[in-house]
């Protein structure tokens, strides 16, 4: 019988580390930075692709769609984490990116065996979601053949939504399932098949990828300032007056003001400073401007036009 994991990259074994066990700590360590090095360049050759990805996922965004993230194992937990992590940095909803992780919440701290190899339980993930047209999904895969989602990408293209397929080696039944397939060759790990390591860093680069220049693209930031970050606590809360009085030129006395009348909402408390406005009129004039900030501070300024 023919191993079919046999000829991926990400399961071989490179002789370069095969005495690991015998090194010093500090040696060990050294191969390990340097193998990690190399997994950006592995990234750069795959940015054609992530950007086509991105701009599709994004066309998708703007009319109203979703972002789903689907994974198993090491690549479903970073996928949650990375949808995680939308709503606190750029203030969306819940809903809006969200990551799945086959074998559901319990997964994420702990292996639950055989959830990777049910693609039933994939496509039903997707269905219970009622994935549609405007919906973008992107399956998440080192070894780009996980069952469970193939499944989920299978449930999606029927459904009319955008598939993306993220793996780490060439010609993968991920990437023939996908109208956006992106492979980033990050080659054999220092542990023989442990794609937590090379193919989990270069998974994140990626979803980072995605998510944030998603998000710029959408307009919920203002140059590189995360203006729709939700002060839930204290370090946030300091970012955005430090936020608001460096668009404004402001003191952070008034910043801060300005963030209590408009209830911590960075973009409505930039155009109360600069345009006097109470907050209720800073926020329907965002919203005449389609909530971007740029755009609402020249139609306050009088100025017509890009």
């Amino acid at each position: 019988m023919i191993d079919p994991l046999a000829g991926l990259s990400t399961e071989q074994s490179d002789p370069r580390y095969s005495e690991i066990d015998r090194l010093p700590t500090e040696q060990v360590a050294r191969l390990m930075n340097s193998a990690d090095a190399r997994v950006p360049a592995a990234v750069a050759v795959a940015i054609p692709e992530i950007s086509a990805a991105i701009d599709a996922i994004v066309a998708r965004m703007e009319k109203g769609g979703r972002l789903f993230y689907v994974g198993a194992g090491t690549s479903g937990r970073l996928a949650v984490l990375d949808a995680s992590e939308c709503p606190p940095t750029f203030g969306t909803d819940p809903e809006l990116v969200q990551g799945i992780i086959a074998g559901g919440v319990p997964a994420l701290t702990r292996s639950v065996e055989g959830a990777e190899d049910d693609s039933a339980a994939g496509a039903a993930a997707l269905r219970a979601k009622d994935v549609g047209p405007l919906d973008s999904v992107v399956g998440v895969s080192a070894s780009g053949r996980a069952p469970y989602v193939l499944g989920a990408l299978g449930e999606a293209a029927g459904s009319g939504a955008l598939t993306v397929g993220l793996s780490c080696n060439q010609g993968s039944p991920l990437s023939g399932a996908s109208a956006h397939p992106i492979e980033v060759i990050v080659g054999p790990e220092i542990v023989t098949g442990s794609t937590r390591l090379k193919a989990g860093t270069a998974t994140k680069l990626v979803l980072n990828m995605i998510s944030t220049i998603a998000m710029v693209r959408l307009g919920r930031t203002y140059g590189n300032s995360m203006i729709e970050v939700s002060a839930a606590n204290s370090k946030l809360a300091d970012r955005a007056a430090r936020m608001v009085g460096d668009i404004t030129g402001a003191g952070l006395d008034t910043a801060q003001a300005a963030l209590e009348a408009a209830d911590w909402q960075v973009k409505a408390a930039v155009l109360m400073i600069e345009h006097d406005l109470g907050a209720d009129d800073a926020r329907a004039l965002l919203e005449a401007n389609g909530d971007r900030l740029e755009a609402a501070r020249r139609a306050a300024s009088g100025v017509v036009g890009a």
